[in-house]
């Protein structure tokens, strides 16, 4: 079996080297390596002659001349218990919205987006110590292992695929640099969580001495914002403590 493997980013690693490491016949498409609205591109996918593709983390809608030729379709490792948190960051919101629990779901593929039927999924209980990047990993590691549990099942024909709840859908939007600036009045928590979701991009910020102060790592403690790492627009990365070596005056009540 010849499987193409979509997707070259830290989330997709740990399913592709679980594919890899279990014998699995393995090539890897990554972004940059080219339009899948390209004819020519079309071609060379032809030539591969893949039995099935996997998409993780590749963050483009498939045309369907793709989805309809291999034997197996396509099928999507998605982070996010759909048909909730479809689109492009689902790890993210369900972080900035406080939730406790989301999880993994392979999906197979068609022309929408995280709308296809569900193969198989896995809860995950969310930490509110852990920020993007650690529940990112963690998701990762997930979604490898339920991949390779349910990959000969799925081929085998033991799983048949269920519809999803369309009318359950939610959808998630790419956060911007707007995003990220810290209105001070909202609650404690909401602040918390959205700092937590939205390091290291695109970063969460607020402003002092009419310039940009980057808050990179805090925690709540006593009801306030605990501010553990800052970056000062035009200086390096550092924390806290150090930071209040050279301003011993700072105060989160002077930015805004």
């Amino acid at each position: 079996m010849h499987i193409l493997f979509f997707g070259d980013t830290s989330f997709s690693e740990p399913s592709h080297r679980v594919l890899v490491q279990h014998g699995y016949n393995i090539t890897v498409i990554g972004k940059k390596d080219g339009s899948l609205r390209d004819d020519e591109f079309f071609e060379y996918f032809k030539s591969l002659n893949p039995d099935l593709c996997i998409v993780a983390d590749y963050g483009r809608i498939i045309p369907s001349r793709y989805l309809k030729l291999p034997k197996y379709g396509f099928i999507n490792i998605h982070p996010s218990l759909l048909p909730k948190y479809r689109g492009p960051s689902p790890i993210q919101t369900a972080i900035i919205n406080g939730d406790t629990e989301t999880g993994v779901t392979i999906i197979v593929v068609d022309e929408e987006v995280d709308h296809g039927k569900i193969v198989s999924s896995i809860k995950y209980s969310v930490l509110r110590i852990k920020g993007y990047k650690e529940i990112e990993k963690e998701l990762a590691e997930l979604g490898a292992k339920l991949l390779i549990e349910t990959l000969p099942k799925y081929i085998g024909g033991q799983i048949k695929p269920r519809e999803q709840d369309h009318s359950q859908a939610t959808f998630t939007k790419m956060f911007a640099r707007e995003d990220g600036r810290i209105n001070w009045k909202e609650p404690v928590e909401k602040i918390y969580n959205q700092i937590r979701a939205l390091n290291p991009e695109p970063g969460t910020w607020t402003m002092w001495k009419n310039k940009i102060l980057n808050i990179r790592k805090a925690d709540i403690a006593d009801g306030k914002i605990q501010i553990e790492v800052l970056q000062l627009e035009g200086k390096k990365e550092t924390t806290l403590k150090e930071f209040l070596n050279g301003h011993p005056n700072f105060n989160t009540s002077q930015t805004k």
